[in-house]
């Protein structure tokens, strides 16, 4: 797989991404629907996080994925501001870009190490599961936004 095609379908992932929550404010920073769910901040520092997650189960961790998701929610628990889940967000796509663009056709082919996570597949395939993964979230958020009172703006168009 040629990385140009991956690289122009994750730019459309972030756009999508930031144009859906760009109406969220600091003040939406820490709010939840319910007390057991993320906040806000946390929605978009998972993002970010996940971005790192598969990028390192694809191509740096030969065992593949880390599963160790409490861990993983001890570092999102930790985000309290928008801004810092913004500015991690904006790193993780930018690793995340390079790491693609650094890529040969035949690593990006190669199978991903054996296990529940898309065990085999090619590793270019987490793409897909990152833009699956932040239309979800952009769903959640734009809830949280209509929660807020705030109409979340078209994802697919800048108006």
């Amino acid at each position: 797989m040629n990385p140009d095609p991956l690289i122009t379908q994750l730019k459309a992932v972030k756009e999508y991404f930031d144009r859906s929550t760009r109406n969220l404010a600091e003040e939406h920073a820490n709010f939840r629907p319910t007390p057991e769910m993320m906040t806000a901040a946390q929605q978009v520092a998972h993002v970010a996080q996940t971005f790192d997650w598969f990028i390192e189960g694809a191509f740096h961790r030969p065992d593949g994925f880390d599963m160790d998701f409490d861990k993983h929610m001890e570092a999102i628990n930790a985000v309290t501001s928008l801004a810092d889940a913004r500015a991690w967000w904006e790193s993780s796509f930018k690793r995340a870009i390079e790491e693609i663009a650094a890529k040969s056709e035949a690593e990006l082919d190669a199978p991903l190490p054996p296990g529940p996570v898309m065990g085999g597949s090619p590793r270019w395939a987490i793409v897909g599961a990152l833009d699956d993964h932040t239309a979800h979230h952009r769903g959640a958020l734009s809830v949280y936004a209509r929660l807020n009172g705030i109409v979340p703006p078209m994802p697919y168009m800048d108006m």
